[in-house]
């Protein structure tokens, strides 16, 4: 008994039964659906069970765990779905040989199908290929996702070509042809994804920007981590935990801040400035001097200065009954030099990175005093609370050099 026999032994039997002929026809037709249709259940259950198994079997096996994620993302269950579709594709000659005109139409779904069903099995072991890269050091902060897009882009266009070929007639190159008079139609369509491919690319080669980078983009309102970058967006994790989505195109276009220099350093800057209040700044007799030595971190110092600043008084023979002569220091140079030494022996602080206490030009407010320094420790949280101990220090240090720290009055609102 051949092939085509096979799938006629209802019909014969209805036949043999003097059943209508249409009636047989159609019975036998049923009846064939009904069969090959449970066969191919039945083969794809048993290969799904198969591959799956052996998948299974040979990932521990295997030093590297690619082939775990190509478990993962369900590869094995996709390549086995497409047997039964073969099977199908293979008997529909036999099950509509009494209905050509539903045989043809019946090839071409089919096939559209398979297309359908190979762009799956692609993509699962291109998302297999993208989760076994992101797990590797060299590629944690590359933008793997943009490229596995792009090259799912170009596997989907061509699945399409494909699909329209089989489902019109016309072969692959009439199509585009077709695709290449509508060039500025796609350019427009795609418009943002090209764009965004280029910025991914162009982000990636001139390294300025990495998964888990901090940046700051004012204009989108973004101030947290990079969590994810793809062809058409980038994600940040802001540290209120909410999430910006900003064009990828944005990174190249638009200025933004990446703090990654500062996590590479050897610290994190603290650039603050306290006002003090102009009327306190005086020079500082010798009985504030004194007074002043008793601080231990500018004992020494005073010390040295005040020796320096006599000997050279005497030698140019400074009349010294007013303090304005010669040389003197200032209550406001003393405070400078102890916020300095604070700074020194400060353990939070970077000792190999610049240590400044400047003084700034002088505003209406009074005389800013800035401190510049780098801690060591570059979290947010505890670089806050670094810097907070150090300026909760300083303000209170203030009363001891006989400065005033400048506050706004209800006088001076007022005026």
């Amino acid at each position: 008994m051949n092939t085509q026999e096979l799938f006629r032994i209802v019909y014969d039997f209805l036949i043999e039964k003097e059943f209508n002929e249409n009636t047989a026809i159609y019975l036998n037709l049923i009846a064939g659906i009904i069969v090959v249709g449970l066969l191919a259940f039945i083969l794809d259950y048993i290969m799904r069970r198969l591959l799956v198994a052996l998948a299974h079997r040979l990932a521990p096996k295997t030093k590297s765990n690619f082939d775990d994620f190509l478990i993962q993302n369900k590869t094995p269950q996709n390549i086995a779905h497409v047997i039964p579709v073969l099977l199908i594709e293979q008997t529909i000659p036999y099950l509509f040989q009494d209905f050509p005109n539903f045989q043809s139409s019946f090839l071409i779904a089919i096939d559209v199908f398979i297309v359908i069903l190979v762009i799956k099995v692609i993509r699962s072991i291109l998302n297999s290929l993208r989760d076994f890269l992101k797990t590797l050091n060299a590629f944690k902060d590359k933008p793997i996702d943009s490229y596995i897009q792009v090259f799912m882009i170009f596997v989907w266009s061509v699945g399409i070509i494909l699909s329209f070929s089989i489902l019109t007639g016309k072969s692959i190159l009439a199509f585009v042809t077709t695709l290449g008079a509508l060039s500025a139609v796609i350019l427009l369509i795609f418009k943002d994804t090209i764009l965004g491919f280029v910025a991914s690319i162009q982000v990636a080669v001139n390294d300025m920007v990495r998964i888990g980078d901090w940046i700051t983009i004012e204009k989108y309102g973004a101030d947290g981590d990079v969590v994810e970058i793809n062809l058409a967006t980038v994600k940040v994790q802001n540290f209120d935990k909410t999430i910006t989505t900003i064009p990828t195109y944005a990174l190249i276009s638009d200025s933004f801040k990446n703090w990654r220099g500062m996590d590479e350093s050897g610290g994190r800057r603290i650039k603050r400035a306290i006002i003090i209040k102009a009327q306190s700044i005086h020079y500082v007799s010798n009985e504030e001097v004194q007074e002043f030595q008793k601080i231990q971190l500018v004992t020494e110092y005073l010390e040295k200065r005040k020796n320096d600043i006599e000997k050279f008084n005497s030698d140019q023979n400074i009349d010294k009954s007013l303090l304005i002569n010669g040389r003197n220091m200032t209550n406001i140079g003393v405070f400078r030099k102890y916020v300095e030494l604070y700074l020194h022996t400060h353990p939070a602080i970077n000792k190999d990175m610049t240590i400044m206490s400047r003084q700034l030009a002088q505003t209406p407010q009074g005389i800013p005093l800035e401190i510049y320094a780098f801690s060591t420790d570059k979290v947010w949280k505890n670089y806050e609370y670094i810097m907070g101990d150090i300026f909760d220090h300083l303000l209170a240090a203030l009363p001891y050099f006989n400065l005033e720290l400048y506050e706004l009055s209800v006088e001076s609102q007022g005026s």
